[in-house]
């Protein structure tokens, strides 16, 4: 085993780094599309999943009055919907886990924040979080990403990656 330093987890990023695919056209044309491919973020050239990620903020924003159990029951049923989006697109586009769909990291930051305190250095905390956890995939979640295929498969990487970022965010307000 290598020994860690910070050049290691930058190799380990770029070796799990998903190659670029065409975008297919249908986005700007099916709503579905469009969802999937996270409102059109997952359009940009680089880092799809961190623009994906970055739109799901101001939705977060509009979610956070809800109480705890209806923000709960709004990102269970918003993982069960994405899971089916995902999973309908990939197969029209035959393409398991497409880059730039990236409605799952919608799912996996609102999973970050269940429960966060509010205020900008919590949404920027758990925005960092996430992308850390969700780019370097540590066990589990890179197992998932490997052997959990679907759009179930596609979003439940980001929810575990997000689980652990919303229960590090947790340690740290408790400190």
């Amino acid at each position: 085993m290598a020994p860690f330093s910070v050049t290691s987890i930058f190799d380990q990023l770029k070796s799990r780094s998903k190659p670029t695919l065409d975008l297919p056209e249908s986005i700007w044309h099916e709503p579905i599309y469009f969802v999937a491919f996270g409102l059109g973020s997952g359009a940009m050239p680089f880092a799809p999943g961190t623009f994906g990620t970055l739109l799901a903020i101001p939705f977060y924003l509009l979610l956070q009055p809800l109480t705890l159990p209806i923000y709960i029951a709004f990102v269970i049923i918003f993982i069960a919907l994405s899971s089916w989006i995902c999973d309908r697109v990939s197969r029209q586009i035959d393409v398991h886990d497409h880059p730039g769909m990236c409605l799952d990291e919608f799912a996996g930051f609102f999973v970050t924040m269940i429960a966060a305190p509010r205020g900008w250095p919590w949404i920027l905390l758990g925005f960092l979080l996430f992308r850390l956890f969700d780019i370097w995939k540590p066990w589990p979640i890179h197992a998932i990403d490997e052997k959990i295929h679907g759009g179930f498969g596609m979003v439940l990487d980001d929810i575990v990656a997000g689980i652990f970022a919303m229960l590090i965010i947790q340690i740290v307000s408790m400190i």
